[in-house]
């Protein structure tokens, strides 16, 4: 266990230092230090164009990268585990579709006149959208008393459809300027990071890691099954509830400030379950971490490959997922129907 963390905390600070390194402008690590050690009242005098760089634009981009993927790598295993299959991701399921639905409404009818107001209105809108979705969702996947995976999944792929037939049709009907911002935003970026929006972020999964973690061991009792998990005294509908919520406050807050992102919570739970074995106790922790990481790495892709032009963060990560997942339903495919 102990050289697993090792190996992932190690993956994971030097993404951090090539994402705060790398870019248009190359920074050194010593003069990363530098900002960081006037930060934090050492003696240190970085440049103005290095304090700019790194503590103004790199170090909140990559926290926020880092927050994004692991409020979708820990709600996907989160939700893998809750439903019992490896398909059952915030995107499959229709907490992100949801999300960026209640953003896209808010940002479409917002007055512009508020801009204090939209800042707090677009993350709680699309957290009440990703709520509202699945619930939905959850309610068209209970048959008898049970949750049926595969009606589960197709719900999800309906209120998918039905909630970007909705964005399009709001794109028909606003002005250029939110046009341009809507279009950008679904296409995922997290280029617009603050110190502001990486701490919201950052908040909402740190929230929903204290409830989503103590959970592992229901989550393994869960493998065997609703009816014998109920049987070893695991409370399993307020179990659901917890997990769908923190799952939703995460992916949530996070789809509010990036746009859509998808396959991130799909890809490394299931790597790490893979390599590593099912124990919730690593995995959760684990697919956080590893969703930071992923993501933060494609996004040094997207802002690095075609510069100065900068790529969707979306489109790389759906590059690097559908393929995964169209290998995982070949393989896998008749024990997940």
């Amino acid at each position: 266990m102990t050289s697993r963390w090792a190996l992932l905390g190690a993956v994971a600070v030097g993404a951090a230092l090539l994402c705060v390194c790398l870019g248009p402008v190359t920074v050194g690590p010593a003069d990363v230090l530098a900002v960081l050690g006037e930060r934090l009242g050492l003696d240190h005098a970085p440049s103005v164009r290095d304090r700019a760089i790194v503590w103004s634009i790199r170090l909140p981009r990559t926290l926020l990268a880092f927050a994004v993927g692991g409020a979708l790598g820990l709600s996907g295993a989160a939700l893998q585990g809750l439903f019992r299959n490896p398909l059952a991701e915030p995107a499959l399921i229709g907490v992100s579709s949801g999300a960026a639905l209640g953003a896209v409404l808010c940002i479409a009818t917002l007055p512009a006149t508020l801009p204090l107001v939209g800042a707090l209105a677009v993350p709680l809108a699309a957290v009440v959208g990703g709520g509202l979705a699945t619930v939905l969702v959850y309610r068209l996947g209970r048959r008898d008393g049970r949750t049926a995976v595969g009606t589960l999944l197709l719900a999800g792929i309906a209120v998918n459809a039905l909630a970007g037939a909705i964005i399009g049709l709001v794109l028909t009907m606003v002005d250029e300027g939110r046009l341009r911002t809507i279009t950008l935003w679904t296409l995922g970026s997290v280029g617009g990071a603050t110190w502001g929006s990486a701490l919201t972020v950052a908040t909402a999964v740190a929230v929903a890691v204290v409830l989503v973690v103590p959970a592992a061991r229901s989550l393994d009792a869960l493998l065997l099954g609703e009816a014998e998990a109920a049987h070893l005294g695991v409370p399993v509908q307020s179990l659901k509830r917890r997990l769908v919520a923190a799952s939703t406050l995460a992916v949530g807050a996070a789809t509010a400030f990036s746009g859509l992102v998808g396959f991130v919570g799909l890809v490394v739970p299931h790597i790490l379950r893979l390599a590593w074995g099912p124990e919730h106790r690593f995995l959760l922790p684990a697919s956080a971490l590893g969703g930071g990481t992923l993501l933060a790495l494609a996004d040094l892709v997207a802002r690095t490959a075609a510069a100065p032009a900068e790529l969707p963060i979306g489109v790389l990560t759906a590059i690097l997922g559908a393929p995964f997942f169209l290998a995982l339903l070949r393989q896998r495919g008749p024990e997940l129907a």
